[in-house]
């Protein structure tokens, strides 16, 4: 008799720890999963898009800015009408669309935040970009009394969000994976 109990109770604790085994498995490839699609659907899109960016403004006043190297706009002495001229130029065909790309993807992506609501930085970046929207209409009207977006650019803070939330998926992801994730760093850090 007491075999009997021991050999059910050995079956029980086997039936039950291969199921809290396949059940930890079965949650561990549902958050890999969702880690993969923020990876690749918001936080490295949006990586790639604030470096690219960075960059091409970086490079923008390189090009057209002032001896001091700074922006046309960052100065007491007024824009010429070259230096708006060429700026209206890199907005519409180069910051634009990249803002708007940006902001699809806060809009369509949402799902994929890390956090459970909307971070205020996203929504500064989506009002940058509508105030641009008016501003382009305004040009393509032929009215140039407005150069700038009516929200300011969150650069700095929206550059270290999207580095630091890529980073750490990816260490989240590598972790996940049973790889090493010690050392692991993406970019410069903020």
């Amino acid at each position: 008799m007491i075999a009997v109990v021991v050999t059910v109770a050995l079956a029980f604790a086997g039936y039950a720890a291969t199921y809290l085994n396949g059940l930890r498995l079965t949650q561990r490839q549902e958050r890999l999963a969702r880690v993969n699609r923020q990876l690749s659907d918001f936080y490295g899109p949006l990586f790639a898009l604030t470096e690219a960016n960075a960059r091409t403004f970086a490079a923008f006043v390189e090009r057209h800015g002032r001896a001091a190297g700074t922006s046309p706009f960052s100065d007491a002495t007024p824009p010429t009408d070259e230096e708006l001229a060429e700026w209206r130029l890199w907005v519409t065909t180069v910051f634009l669309p990249v803002l708007r790309e940006m902001r699809e993807l806060v809009v369509g992506r949402a799902d994929l935040l890390r956090e459970p609501e909307m971070p205020p930085l996203l929504l500064e970046l989506c009002a940058h970009a509508a105030g641009y929207e008016i501003t382009v209409a305004r040009w393509a009207g032929g009215d140039f009394t407005e150069h700038l977006s009516l929200v300011a650019f969150p650069s700095a803070e929206l550059a270290g969000y999207a580095r630091r939330g890529f980073g750490e998926l990816k260490l989240e992801q590598a972790r996940l994976l049973g790889g090493r994730a010690a050392g692991t760093t993406v970019g410069p850090q903020a």
